[in-house]
């Protein structure tokens, strides 16, 4: 005999519900990730879907995560294609390049999972700030801390500049999404919207660097 669906062993139906869910947010974004919907997607009740997530807010936390991993994978990938053969100053300029290439276009390329990222979500009690309690030490940010650093060790970024250089960036590029995702640039044409990345990434490295890239 088959058992229920609200039978699943502990782990699985938590791990089956964020699948559920993720695939809701590529779908619709932040607005469709809703706890009694992926628990339909799966085949249980909301009852079983609330024994694993207290709450939308639970929820919305845990597929926000898994959302800024799949961010930082696509960041890392476009930084992993480089063939760092042109000298130490070209490939810290190309790797700042990539992982601001990456994350422009994983927005491009998977709206529904970036909005869902960006959209604002309550902190789980007093003691926490919200979203901004931890961006510091998650991953994405590591990656541009670490691009950043290299070219402050090959001698691109001068240490008085370096305080602040992430948000800097970080700001440049995430408008950038936001403009050809939801603003007005989201009627470009592709090739255009390349030559407006490629424009931006000159300028955000030639900003940051003590002088423009070559």
């Amino acid at each position: 005999m088959t058992k229920p669906r609200d039978s699943y062993h502990h782990g699985d139906l938590r791990n089956a519900l964020i699948d559920a869910a993720m695939e809701l947010a590529k779908q619709g974004g932040p607005e469709a990730v809703v706890l009694r919907e992926a628990a339909r997607h799966v085949g249980v009740s909301p009852t079983a879907a609330y024994r694993h997530f207290a709450s939308h807010t639970d929820l919305m936390h845990v597929i926000k995560d898994r959302a800024l991993s799949i961010l930082t994978d696509a960041m890392e990938g476009q930084l992993a294609t480089l063939a760092q053969t042109s000298g130490p100053l070209a490939d810290a300029v190309a790797g700042m390049r990539a992982i601001g290439a990456g994350y422009v276009h994983f927005a491009l390329e998977n709206p529904g999972v970036f909005r869902t990222w960006c959209n604002h979500t309550p902190a789980h009690d007093a003691s926490e700030t919200g979203d901004e309690r931890k961006y510091e030490h998650s991953r994405p940010f590591r990656v541009l801390t670490e691009a950043l650093d290299e070219l402050g060790r090959v001698g691109l970024l001068k240490p008085e500049r370096r305080e602040g250089a992430e948000i800097a960036a970080w700001a440049a590029v995430h408008g950038l999404a936001i403009l050809l995702l939801d603003g007005p640039l989201t009627s470009l044409p592709a090739e255009q919207k390349d030559a407006v990345i490629n424009s931006t990434l000159d300028m955000v490295v030639g900003g940051i660097c003590n002088q423009p890239p070559a």
